[in-house]
């Protein structure tokens, strides 16, 4: 479907589901992707505190 979607508009079919995964996420309905506000206020944190919360949100690998 989105192929067909992203070959109508004349866009590439990858670029079409990454908008489309991006609006969800601004519009609050995916948690695994930052909304604009989100990646601002990433972008001011200093490098060191962004790879602590990284480190920290990664999930644990049990048996690894």
């Amino acid at each position: 479907m989105i192929r067909r979607m992203a070959e109508d508009l004349g866009v590439h079919h990858e670029a079409l589901r990454n908008g489309i995964r991006q609006a969800e996420a601004d519009a609050g309905e995916r948690d695994e992707l930052l909304t604009p506000e989100e990646e601002n206020e990433l972008a001011q944190l200093p490098r060191e505190a962004v790879a602590g919360l990284l480190l920290r949100s990664r999930p644990r690998c049990h048996g690894c």
